[in-house]
């Protein structure tokens, strides 16, 4: 597993946690629930890892909400920093653009 989802994970059961302006936007227009991405958290499954990011340690994780939708949700600790876990965005993936697991790009 990631060591930088867990980080995020147990930020997350601290409530150390923040949206970032575009995070709101994107949870808006992809009409997804920030408490389900939030409920999704502790099955989340690591589709990319940038454990060196520039920005500090980040992670695209796959959740679901109630209905069983997936949401893409990249995730950021800030550098330097040991918390909060930025939620930078969120949204349903495109099926043209991911594969039928949404775990993959498709070329």
């Amino acid at each position: 597993m990631s060591e930088t989802l867990v980080r995020i994970q147990a930020l997350i059961r601290k409530r150390n946690v923040r949206v970032s302006a575009h995070g709101y936007d994107e949870l808006a227009a992809d009409d997804v629930l920030f408490r389900d991405v939030l409920t999704g958290m502790p099955d989340a499954e690591i589709v990319e890892d940038y454990p060196d990011y520039y920005k500090g340690p980040s992670v695209l994780v796959l959740v679901y909400d109630d209905a069983q939708q997936p949401i893409h949700v990249v995730w950021g600790i800030p550098k330097g920093a040991s918390g909060p876990a930025v939620l930078v965005t969120a949204y349903r993936p495109d099926p043209a653009r991911w594969t039928g697991d949404f775990r993959q790009r498709k070329p």
